[in-house]
């Protein structure tokens, strides 16, 4: 395969995966919608795994071809561009308010999440046990979400927006159309993307951990980037610092667990020793520099600032170890 093939099939892979991925949400949405779903069922449910359905389809289609480091590299690189990069640019654009209930609720959760992905991952492999328990841990969290969903309604801001995205107006056989194209696309369009990438890494000459954690990442974040300044610029704080926690624990339970069950896979060290640490560090980092004593916390400019500038430095690291090694 020649660069230009390879580079080529990123390039289409990563527009088709994001279009499919969409049109699916909207089409499945709409679906439960005219079976009569509660409109915040689909939102907390269908909606919520939209903005992932690309990583876990990229790291589905990765263990299924034994390529374990670029499922891995790609959900962890993940989470780390949605702090640095997503919320970075974000908060540099229009600072975002963090609202007192995500700081007591979502980031302990997170928190938990990853540190049982740590505990997993320990041992350097993860099995298919490993992957049943990542994939009970998310139906406990999505448990968890339509509970506190029902519970709270409309009053819970992140609940509301997810609903808001719901269509409610789309006939069902478009609703099937859309469904059905998705759900073809997505797999062809994961396929292609990672055949470019392991192309990529072997004509390159690094590994394909280090193309999931740059350039596999990036792509497959970008709907969570235009999820985030859509937010930012709607004022929707909310929902902005919600889908990226979100997203966050659906790619370590979802995204990682999928591929476990799919193909048991070897952890190289260097992911667990360096990639799992600083995403750790960004996420605590995100934590510590937006909790205030009293009243919301603030991602002002300078806290984006920092974020930003710490993952362009990750990325300088992960390359230039790549290039010397």
């Amino acid at each position: 395969m020649s660069l230009t093939i390879a580079l080529l099939e990123l390039a289409a892979g990563f527009v088709l995966l994001i279009w499919a991925a969409d049109r699916l949400v909207t089409g499945a949405s709409a679906l439960a919608r005219n079976f009569g779903v509660s409109t915040l069922v689909v939102g907390l449910t269908i909606v919520g795994f939209g903005t992932s359905a690309p990583e876990m389809l990229v790291s589905a289609i990765a263990s299924v071809r034994g390529n374990p480091s670029l499922a891995i590299g790609n959900a962890v690189g993940s989470n780390i561009a949605n702090i640095g990069l997503i919320l970075g640019l974000t908060a540099l654009i229009y600072p975002l308010k963090v609202e007192r209930i995500t700081l007591k609720r979502e980031f302990p959760v997170l928190g938990v999440i990853m540190l049982l992905t740590l505990v997993l991952m320990w041992n350097l492999s993860f099995s298919r046990i490993d992957g049943l328990i990542l994939i009970a841990g998310l139906a406990v969290l999505v448990g968890g979400m339509i509970a506190l969903g029902l519970a709270r309604g409309r009053q819970d801001p992140v609940t509301a927006s997810l609903a808001g995205e719901v269509p409610q107006n789309m006939a069902t056989r478009t609703a099937v159309i859309w469904t059905v194209l998705g759900l073809v696309l997505l797999p062809l369009s994961a396929h292609i993307l990672v055949n470019g990438a392991v192309g990529l890494a072997m004509i390159v000459g690094v590994s394909e951990a280090v193309v999931g954690l740059t350039i596999v990442a990036l792509g497959t974040s970008l709907p969570e980037l235009a999820a985030a300044a859509a937010c930012a610029f709607r004022r929707e704080d909310d929902l902005a610092i919600g889908n990226i926690l979100g997203s966050n624990m659906f790619n370590l339970l979802g995204v990682l667990g999928i591929a476990a069950l799919i193909h048991p896979m070897q952890i190289e060290a260097i992911l667990l020793h360096r990639d799992v640490l600083i995403m750790f560090a960004m996420t605590i980092a995100l934590f510590v520099l937006v909790w205030r004593r009293r009243g919301p916390g603030l991602i002002g400019r300078p806290t984006a600032l920092i974020l930003f500038a710490g993952y362009l430095a990750y990325q300088g690291t992960v390359i230039t170890q790549a290039i010397a090694g």
